[in-house]
């Protein structure tokens, strides 16, 4: 027996406290973070007690196994369209209401989530949810952020609705004796009352309290400060840069970058032309207000100080450029590249104009950036492009509408939906039947569910993998011996105890509350699948000693973790919606502390009800 005591306790508190610093600071990535604590578990072995097999043993959990097959049949859902199509349809049906647009968002992107991985229906969304508020006058600021909780609150209405539900479920079978995990729909109806109880509070209070920040009529440009950092520059005769190759000029001027060159009616997109500059030519130049001076000195040109550059200035010119946002996804492969290593300007044309990150913006020394997860783009790009970042996925096009007319397609017309749809919802709903009638365990049902849209042609392999948010995955294979780790050495227990002395003086649904609270705000600052590992056992083994319904405690721990919305880093789509939106920090705290409080109280006296404390 390893000396676990004191000794042990103190090596697994001091790793989760070395974890918790490194989730919240991101000093380097989560899943890298999670691997580092498998490896120092296993060095510390003799503290830990765990061993190289225990510590691998996250990546076959069945909870790991089975949220890589919801990954990726979520992705043959929404490569049939269907998503798509009914956004659409609801766009058309607000008919130019702001107050219609968010129902039609919450009440839609709630009930998807219950089934289809929140994050990718997110993703399909906020394009739409964008062109949504254009339509409708509306600032997308009014409409993202709700987009973001009801996708969090439809989460909660199945087990496949979120990573946390199906961890939960292996830690019941693991913990609970004579449990065999959760059925798929034994908390729905708790589910739909939190989903209830918060569309009522997004359409009312949260209505109220989410800010405009981004202006419903707000020019590109504008909406990223950039007028002092954009300039009309004309050529006079004499300069240095007449007969000179527009391309080659941009080459000996690194700390501006020349965007477009006019003449006459015509406009050349730069710097990626060979014409040569000719006097009277007018130059779009990028840069610092103290580069574009120095510019203006050594080439000897002339700054048009009465026209001020616009998005109108790059979309309405007789060039195939265009003005677009786009978001950095988890998943893309450009996470930790600089802008320079992208390629973005060699292959495809595009400059970086400005980068909004956590309310943020970042419009000099651009090259040298480095792209995170959740960074919002201001592109000046091709339509061509913009598609090959769509297709991809390397980019999340936030201006889908505008792309679309760029390239030619009837902007109103219905987006397509592939032959394969009905076989992919019948696949999705003949895994969930399976699950919930208890024919197969839901790991084994999920991943025959993936064979089957594979066979079927609903689904590539290719596209299969890359629907897997590879980080999230090795974030929990990580976390899990930890959680380990934590029981074996009986830092579980001592945790426990806290809630056990809280217990002396309150009654065991007072104790669930305060659990309820606390895992809901841990969660909102690591993600909600390691604050699950570190909490359920914990709740697990404070309800046994207090005599309370062990169940009850671990669904208190499985709601909280699931429902996290006072932070943008605390669950992914928060930060998805917190550059679109043009939202401060603090938005999340004023928007999502009421409802996470609202729904602590709710959930507790829900779990109290139907299952008793």
């Amino acid at each position: 027996m390893p000396p676990f005591g004191v000794p042990g306790v103190a090596v697994v508190f001091a790793l989760v406290v070395l974890a918790l610093v490194a989730f919240v600071t991101e000093i380097v990535p989560n899943d890298v973070t999670a691997i580092g604590i498998v490896a120092a578990l296993v060095v510390l072995e003799p503290w830990t007690g765990v061993d190289a097999r225990t510590a691998i043993s996250g990546f076959a959990n069945p909870a790991t196994v089975t949220i890589i097959a919801m990954y990726m049949l979520s992705a043959g859902i929404q490569e049939t369209g269907l998503i798509k199509l009914l956004g659409v349809v609801l766009a058309d049906l607000t008919e130019g209401s702001e107050f219609r647009a968010l129902v039609a968002t919450v009440c839609t992107t709630g009930p998807i989530a219950g089934f289809v991985n929140n994050t990718p229906v997110v993703a399909v969304f906020i394009p739409m949810i964008t062109d949504l508020a254009e339509r409708t006058n509306t600032s997308p600021s009014k409409l993202l952020l709700p987009l973001s909780y009801a996708a969090i609150l439809g989460g909660t209405l199945t087990l496949v609705g979120t990573a946390t539900n199906i961890l939960a479920s292996d830690f019941a079978r693991v913990l609970i004796d004579g449990r065999d995990g959760i059925g798929v729909f034994e908390f729905t109806g708790l589910g739909a009352v939190l989903l209830v109880v918060g569309t009522a509070y997004l359409l009312t209070v949260g209505r109220r309290l989410t800010p405009a920040r981004i202006p419903a009529d707000a020019d590109r440009v504008s909406e990223f400060d950039l007028s002092d950092y954009l300039a009309f520059m004309r050529v006079r005769e004499g300069s240095v840069a007449v007969g000179a190759a527009f391309d080659a000029f941009d080459a000996e001027h690194p700390d501006v970058r020349l965007l477009q060159l006019r003449r006459g009616g015509t406009g050349i997109a730069g710097p990626h032309s060979d014409m040569s500059i000719e006097a009277g030519d007018v130059l779009v130049v990028h840069g610092s207000v103290q580069a574009v001076n120095r510019f203006r000195e050594e080439a000897d040109v002339s700054h048009l100080l009465r026209e001020s550059v616009t998005q109108d200035t790059f979309e309405t010119s007789a060039t195939d450029s265009t003005l677009a946002r786009a978001l950095v996804s988890e998943g893309s492969r450009h996470v930790d590249e600089t802008v320079a290593e992208t390629g973005f300007g060699e292959y495809h044309q595009t400059t970086v104009l400005a980068i909004r990150r956590e309310g943020d913006l970042i419009r000099t020394e651009i090259s040298e950036a480095t792209l995170q997860a959740g960074d919002l783009l201001l592109l000046r790009t091709t339509p061509a492009s913009l598609r090959y970042f769509s297709d991809t996925g390397e980019l999340l096009v936030i201006d889908e509408r505008g792309l679309e007319e760029q390239l030619g397609d009837e902007g109103d017309a219905l987006p397509p939906v592939s032959s394969t749809a009905p076989v992919a919802v019948g696949i999705l709903l003949g895994v969930v039947a399976v699950a919930a009638l208890d024919l197969l365990p839901i790991v084994i049902a999920a991943l025959a569910g993936v064979v089957a849209m594979v066979v079927t042609g609903c689904l590539s392999t290719s596209d299969a993998y890359d629907a897997v948010s590879w980080n999230v995955i090795f974030l929990l294979a990580g976390v899990i011996p930890l959680g380990v780790a934590l029981t074996e050495t009986g830092g579980a227990a001592l945790l426990a105890e806290l809630l056990v002395a809280i217990g002396g003086l309150l009654p065991h649904t007072a104790v669930l509350f305060v659990l309820y609270v606390a895992v809901g705000l841990l969660a909102s600052v690591i993600t909600p699948v390691a604050t699950a590992v570190l909490a359920i056992p914990v709740a697990v083994d404070a309800a046994a000693r207090l005599g309370a319904n062990e169940f009850a405690f671990l669904l208190g721990a499985m709601f909280a973790s699931a429902t996290s919305f006072v932070t943008p880093v605390g669950y992914q789509t928060n930060l998805m919606v917190y550059g679109p939106g043009g939202y401060e920090f603090t938005d999340f705290v004023r928007v999502g502390g009421p409802l996470q409080l609202l729904l602590a109280v709710v959930g507790t006296a829900g779990i109290a009800v139907l299952w008793g404390v």
